[in-house]
């Protein structure tokens, strides 16, 4: 009764329709009801519904909205506008709500083929990472996560992903925490195959070559586990800056000036390698640190932080001192790859970001099964720019 109060015109328009005039009675609904019974009513009712407002519509009926002048072909009766601060959700009504990633094969659009990998890419989340030197760093991290989804699954809810992960998202960095990390999501997602990536920029601080200065250098690194048929793989990708001085472009420099007495001067041109290692899973913990002093190692032109005059000239004897074409830098590289018994497979990918051409000159050298690929990414060397 307190509705019908708050709502006046409900109240005719039941009056109405139980009046003489009608001729319609509650106790004759049962009977058939005449198309003029019907068209007077309906002629009430259009009515009454033009002269109310849109919740006295919805008090009665959401649906008598469409019987206004001007929304006959609308799809939704007239709707709550507020948001509803103190609704709650229990399990009825989450029981009740659609769920058409988890329908059935019947929905699937296109072919029904098995998918290798669907999931979610850079979510982003602070992860603390164990130095070698027995301190902790806090770094933001990028997490790709991905499941395998069979042929006759519709789709997967892509939000467990990120709530697995967070689970485990304040323990200190380790593959073992990733390891539960994916046997937590692939049982939640029921997919027989998965793979999590994580990236970040690690820091480092290095020292320049004659002034006594430091700086940090960032390193782009990328870990990956994966787990294809029963079988899994832990892997780091690496990109390391360094500045590649042509060979041949040293040697006509040098022939300019001994026979000629001109001055000239080599090309040489920033250059990048990804390095990419699969950890032996019997080996000793490879360390991000010793990956980069592998890289120094083999090519020891890495670009600098701090630099006075003395060390500018400091790089340029080194880089006079270490000529390398890009074929040689893969080489180098992989000659310290395949001296360390931590790492199985590995693949290295350089690219002399040329100072001379206009084109760029690029190798990739691979070992094992792990990495061998007859297709490229259209856009891989073009990842491999570092820019500031």
């Amino acid at each position: 009764m307190e509705n019908d109060r708050k709502h006046p015109h409900v109240d005719v328009l039941r009056a109405m329709s139980e009046g003489a005039a009608m001729n319609i009675h509650s106790q004759d609904f049962d009977r058939e009801l005449t198309s003029e019974e019907a068209a007077k009513a309906l002629a009430l009712l259009r009515h009454w519904a033009g002269q109310v407002t849109d919740e006295e519509i919805a008090a009665l009926d959401p649906l008598v909205s469409r019987l206004v002048p001007g929304k006959e072909v609308s799809n939704y009766p007239a709707l709550a506008r507020a948001y509803p601060e103190d609704f709650e959700v229990d399990d009825t009504y989450k029981a009740s709500m659609p769920d058409l990633q988890n329908g059935p094969s019947s929905l699937i659009k296109g072919a029904k083929r098995a998918i290798q990998h669907v999931g979610i890419s850079n979510f982003r989340l602070p992860i603390r990472f164990h130095t070698r030197d027995n301190g902790d760093l806090t770094l933001e991290t990028s997490v790709t996560g991905t499941v395998s989804l069979e042929a006759e699954k519709k789709g997967i809810n892509m939000s467990r992903i990120m709530r697995t992960f967070y689970k485990h998202a304040e323990e200190t960095f380790s593959f073992e925490v990733i390891d539960a990390a994916l046997d937590a999501y692939k049982t939640d997602l029921e997919s027989f195959d998965a793979r999590i990536m994580m990236r970040t920029s690690f820091p480092m601080k290095v020292d320049s070559l004659r002034s006594g200065l430091a700086g940090y250098q960032y390193y782009d690194i990328a870990l990956e586990l994966i787990e294809a048929d029963g079988v899994r793989k832990k892997i780091v990708h690496l990109d390391y800056v360094y500045s590649s001085t042509c060979p041949c472009s040293l040697e006509l420099s040098e022939h300019a000036r001994q026979f000629r007495g001109q001055l000239a001067t080599p090309h040489s041109q920033r250059s990048v390698a990804r390095v990419s290692v699969e950890l032996d899973p019997d080996a000793e913990v490879l360390w991000f640190e010793d990956l980069i002093d592998m890289c120094r190692a083999a090519v020891p032109t890495e670009t600098q932080v701090m630099v006075k005059r003395e060390d500018e000239q400091a790089f340029a004897e080194l880089n006079a001192a270490n000529p390398i074409f890009v074929e040689d830098a893969a080489r180098l590289f992989a000659e310290q790859m395949q001296a360390d018994v931590r790492i199985a497979d590995y693949r290295v990918i350089a690219s002399h970001q040329e100072s001379l051409h206009s084109h760029d000159a690029v190798s990739v050298l691979t070992e094992g099964t792990t990495f061998d690929a007859e297709s490229l990414d259209p856009r891989l060397f073009q990842s491999l720019f570092h820019v500031g």
